[in-house]
C-alpha cells in the first residue's frame, strides 16, 4: 500500500479498465450503471449493472453514461467512476488519499468534453489529473517505440470510436477518428436480423453474435448459432438460425467505414514516415481487433503487415498507466 496512488483509467465506451503502478490492471468492468428514476440513486454498477439490462422492473434503468468515448451524461459518469474507485480501493488494497489520475480521452473529443472528464475525476478527490490521448496510450500499451522518430501507426477499434494515429517522437504526427466501433456493429445486426427475419433482439445478443460468429470481409468457412430473440408479427419468443456470412454483411458498413479511415490518415502521413509504415506495419488493438480474420482483412487492403497488439482489449488501459512515468515528455510533445 502506498499513500499517494497513481492510477491510470481507460474510460471506456464499454468497459471501464484500472491500472495501478504497483499491480497492473487491477479492475475491468463495463461502463454501466443502473439507476433507480424515483430517486436517482446508484443501484448497481460495472457487471452487476449489465446483467440487468434488458431485464429490470420499470424504475431501474442500466444506463451508458459513456457515448462514442466520451462522457453523455457527467453526474452519471462522476458517480460511476466513484463506485470504480471505491471498487478499486477494495481489490487492490490501493490507499486513494489523493491520488494521481491518468485518463485517456479520443483524439477527436473537444475542450468542453476533456474538461468534463477532468472534473468528474477531479470530484472524487484526485491530487493530480492528467489528460491522454487514447492512441497515444494505445500505443505506449502495445510496445511501441513512441519516444522514437519513427511512425509508429496504431489502429484502436474501441466501442464507441475506432482511432487511427501515425505517432512519432511521443506525439501525434496525423490522426483520424471515428465514431464507428463494437457498439454500432452490434446496432447494425440489430437492425439486419429486424429487416430480414422480423425479429427483434436484445444488445447483449447481438453481441454474442458478432463474438461467436463476426467475420471481417474475407472469405471463411461459413458457420451458424442459433438466436433467440422477439417475433415482431406474433409478439412471441422465437429461435431462427444466423450465418456468419450474414453477420459479415450486415457489419459491412462498419468495416468499410473503419478501413477508409486507415486509408486517410496512411494518404496525409509524411514522406519520412512512409518508410518506416512499410517496413513495421500497424498494429491494431481494441476489442474490434479480435474480429475474426481482421488482421488478415486489413493486411489485403492496405498492403503492409498488420500486428495484432499482445493485450488488445488492455492495450490502452496498461498504456495509460505506463504514461505516467513518461507524462511530463508527452504532455509538452502534445502542446
Amino acid at each position: 500500500m502506498f499513500s499517494n496512488a497513481e492510477i491510470g483509467i481507460d474510460l471506456g465506451t464499454a468497459n471501464i479498465l484500472v491500472y495501478t503502478k504497483s499491480k497492473g490492471i487491477v479492475l475491468n468492468e463495463p461502463s454501466v450503471v443502473a439507476i433507480d428514476t424515483r430517486n436517482n440513486q446508484v443501484i448497481a454498477v460495472g457487471k452487476e449493472a449489465k446483467e440487468m439490462v434488458g431485464k429490470t422492473p420499470r424504475n431501474i434503468v442500466p444506463i451508458r453514461p459513456l457515448k462514442d468515448g466520451v462522457i453523455a451524461d457527467y453526474d452519471i459518469t462522476a458517480q460511476l467512476l466513484k463506485e470504480i474507485l471505491k471498487k478499486v480501493s477494495k481489490v487492490a488494497g490501493v490507499s486513494m488519499r489523493k491520488p494521481t489520475i491518468v485518463v485517456c480521452t479520443p483524439s477527436g473529443s473537444t475542450s468542453v468534453e476533456r474538461r468534463a472528464i477532468h472534473n468528474a475525476v477531479k470530484s472524487y478527490g484526485a491530487k493530480e489529473v492528467h489528460i491522454i490521448e487514447e492512441p497515444i496510450a494505445a500505443a505506449i500499451g502495445a510496445d511501441l517505440p513512441v519516444e522514437e522518430p519513427i511512425a509508429s501507426v496504431i489502429v484502436d477499434i474501441g466501442g464507441g470510436t475506432s482511432e487511427v494515429a501515425i505517432i512519432s517522437f511521443g506525439g501525434v504526427v496525423s490522426c483520424r477518428s471515428v465514431r464507428t466501433g463494437g457498439d454500432r456493429m452490434d446496432e447494425e445486426i440489430i437492425q439486419y436480423i429486424r429487416r430480414k427475419f422480423n425479429i427483434l433482439i436484445g444488445v447483449r445478443t447481438a453481441e454474442n453474435v458478432k463474438i461467436e460468429i463476426g467475420h471481417a470481409l474475407i472469405d471463411h468457412k461459413e458457420e451458424s448459432m442459433e438466436v433467440r430473440g422477439r417475433d415482431l408479427v406474433t409478439g412471441l419468443p422465437r429461435v431462427i438460425t444466423v450465418t456468419s456470412t450474414q453477420v459479415q454483411e450486415a457489419i459491412r458498413e462498419s468495416l468499410e467505414s473503419i478501413l477508409a479511415t486507415i486509408h486517410a490518415t496512411l494518404e496525409s502521413c509524411p514522406p519520412e514516415l512512409s518508410g518506416d509504415i512499410v517496413d513495421r506495419g500497424i498494429t491494431i488493438t481494441g476489442g474490434g481487433a479480435l474480429l475474426h480474420g481482421m488482421q488478415e482483412w486489413l493486411e489485403k487492403e492496405v498492403h503492409v503487415p498488420v500486428h495484432l497488439a499482445p493485450n488488445p482489449l488492455e492495450s490502452v488501459a496498461i498504456g495509460t498507466g505506463r504514461s505516467l512515468k513518461m507524462i511530463n515528455k508527452l504532455q509538452k510533445a502534445v502542446k
